[in-house]
């Protein structure tokens, strides 16, 4: 067993989302260790809702002292399940929140397999929860879809719902969602088009690309910034490469402050950009075929998610097969709340993470963050 962790967490008050959007598929940069790199920028998505009962300021938080004890809590955990022919692979509500730099130099020291074994196992929560926040979002459609067909109008919280995730759909203004009313005559078109964009990832699809574009999360840009799928920004709100192409303009790699902001603009990019819209069709296609989302299926919709074209999705098939990530696209989250892990140096530094975060419950600030966090 390994005695580094590819992941400890980021202190609790830095644990903050933020939405991202539309990526443009681009080139190869040396510092990433991968093979392509996307483009992306701030989607017009509005404010979300409050966080409701899904996290709380009582959400437990697992504090680890030294790698040791946590690797018994992962075990104690079955982090490393695998599913039988009668059960999917249960994988736990448990989300981490950084790469830490140290990562780079550990990983090196372990065979193979651990690397691969660490990187898939603690994006795959990661990538679960975006597809059950996915779900939920079509379910509010749907409702929204049968409210119109029934009544003629949508009701007030699916009218809202409506007005948050207009901004996925090209062209739609801040101020238009804004106005938007129940019964609006393009209201059928814009669920319709939304439930086209807004559905699943296959979770291996995920991991692969993952796991291609940070070199196991070891590139510069993931445990600099947490970017785990090379998106480009020009916005200066990313990490500059060593080597840039002047016909490229100043581009920079996205910087996120947590993985999961990685993984949201993962999602959103490829709900979002024409580049991608191959991608968008297949999965309708499945959908309309009553077939499940795979991976090896959907690979073959990102042509242009590189600059090499079939090539990058030959290699990333080759990936998904024989690291045999398919498996993931039909696991499931475990039905229990949503956990964080903080791994610590030491059982003293552990131990006053534990006092800061009892102390944060109590004045409140923890709700706070948890809101801002928006995993809803």
């Amino acid at each position: 067993m390994p005695r580094t962790l590819i992941c400890s967490l980021l202190a609790i008050p830095l644990l903050l989302l933020q939405a991202c959007g539309d990526p443009a598929p681009e080139q190869v940069d040396s510092d990433s260790g991968t093979a392509s790199a996307a483009e992306t920028s701030t989607a017009p998505v509005p404010p979300p809702r409050a966080s409701g009962s899904l996290v709380a300021a009582e959400t437990e938080v697992v504090v680890t002292a030294g790698v040791d004890s946590t690797i018994e809590f992962l075990e104690a955990e079955n982090w490393w399940g695998t599913p039988t022919d009668d059960e999917p692979l249960q994988v736990p509500h448990l989300l981490v929140t950084r790469i830490k730099p140290s990562w780079q130099e550990a990983s090196q020291a372990l065979p193979v397999q651990q690397k691969k074994a660490f990187f898939y196992r603690l994006m795959l929560p990661l990538v679960m929860h975006a597809n059950s926040m996915v779900a939920e979002f079509r379910r509010g459609l749907e409702q929204a879809r049968k409210e119109l067909d029934t009544q003629g109008k949508v009701s007030p919280e699916s009218l809202a719902l409506l007005q948050r995730l207009a901004g996925l759909l090209p062209g739609e203004t801040r101020e238009y969602m804004e106005a938007l009313e129940s019964n609006t005559p393009e209201l059928e078109a814009m669920i319709e088009s939304l439930l086209y964009r807004l559905d699943e990832v296959p979770p291996g699809l995920a991991l692969g690309q993952a796991a291609y574009e940070s070199g196991y999360g070891t590139s510069r840009f993931a445990v600099e910034g947490h970017s785990l799928f090379g998106q480009w920004t020009y916005k200066d709100d990313g990490i500059k490469p060593k080597e840039q192409r002047a016909s490229k303009g100043n581009h920079q790699i996205k910087a996120f402050e947590w993985p999961f902001d990685s993984v949201r603009g993962y999602f959103i990019n490829l709900m979002t950009h024409p580049a991608y819209e191959d991608f968008r069709h297949l999965r309708a296609q499945l959908r309309a075929e009553g077939k499940p989302l795979d991976s090896l299926v959907l690979a073959d919709g990102l042509l242009s998610y590189s600059e090499r074209g079939a090539e990058y999705v030959d290699s990333l098939k080759g990936m998904i097969r024989h690291n045999h990530l398919y498996i993931a696209d039909h696991a499931v989250l475990r039905d229990e709340p949503i956990r964080f892990l903080l791994t610590e140096e030491s059982e003293e530094a552990a131990q006053q993470t534990r006092d800061g975060i009892e102390a944060m419950r109590a004045s409140g600030e923890m709700q706070e963050i948890l809101e801002r966090m928006r995993l809803e």
